[in-house]
């Protein structure tokens, strides 16, 4: 089954939104937001992805052109979610869009300036990278304790799905559920701190029980935290579900998200 590299497109991507000058790291952005998602949250919308998911909500920005955006340094991207959290009255942040583990220094310097704000810190990844490189896992393992929570989206129940889903290699699933391994052996605690996510639009209930399985080998309590996902038909995403040919066998529309998927 043929597929893409995951780590090879983070390789080259990376050039493209992440440079360092005198010693100071600069990550590319198309956005800062206030949205419902976690009951209220602020959001750093990164440009650049590592997957090339057909069903990408952000896809027009995030890999579809990596020319738009701006660059931020750690310091710029604090203060602008902290203002955001004065305004809103939430004190919950994370990044979102693209894959934020991409330019790894800048994640690192994020998270430990809105941690330092006292203002709790979700990263949302698809844990390709973190799966890879234990020792980034490490890395992330001063965080632990600090208000942290790493959501691993994991496209798919099995590497059938993430092919069908990403395009990617299909051996990569399996590298999604190391990063969820790594990050529990390096300490961070099912339901504080590290949870799985998982696309279902191909599998539904049956693919759900299959997964359980497979988290439960990593820890007991992981297969009573899974964030079901399913593929939620904005009007963008239709338009590049055509043009990829993804057919999903379940779907959500965007006025019936339900409670669990917010």
């Amino acid at each position: 089954m043929p597929g893409y590299d995951p780590l090879d497109l983070a390789r080259s991507t990376e050039p493209r939104v992440y440079v360092e000058r005198n010693r100071v790291s600069y990550r590319k952005y198309f956005r800062f937001r206030v949205d419902r998602w976690y009951g209220g949250i602020v959001t750093g919308d990164v440009v650049g992805c590592n997957l090339r998911c057909k069903f990408c909500w952000a896809w027009y920005f995030t890999w579809g052109n990596t020319d738009r955006g701006y660059f931020y340094t750690a310091e710029d991207v604090a203060l602008k979610i902290v203002e955001l959290s004065r305004k809103s009255g939430y004190r919950r942040a994370r990044l979102s869009g693209g894959e934020p583990t991409i330019g790894f220094k800048h994640l690192l310097e994020v998270a430990n300036e809105i941690l330092t704000s006292d203002i709790a810190f979700v990263l949302e990844t698809n844990g390709i990278v973190l799966g890879y490189y234990r020792e980034y896992s490490e890395a992330m393992g001063a965080f632990r304790k600090r208000g942290m929570e790493i959501r691993v989206s994991v496209k798919g129940t099995n590497p059938e799905e993430f092919y069908e889903l990403t395009g990617a290699d299909p051996r990569f699933w399996f590298v999604q559920i190391d990063a969820l391994r790594n990050l529990v052996e390096v300490g961070f605690e099912p339901v504080r701190e590290v949870y799985p996510a998982v696309v279902l639009s191909m599998s539904g209930e049956e693919g759900l029980k299959k997964f359980a399985f497979v988290l439960r080998s990593i820890h007991p309590e992981l297969p009573e935290l899974i964030d079901e996902e399913y593929i939620i038909l904005y009007k963008h995403v239709k338009e590049l579900m055509k043009r990829t040919g993804l057919k999903p066998k379940y779907v959500v529309l965007p006025d019936r998200i339900p409670d669990r998927m917010v």
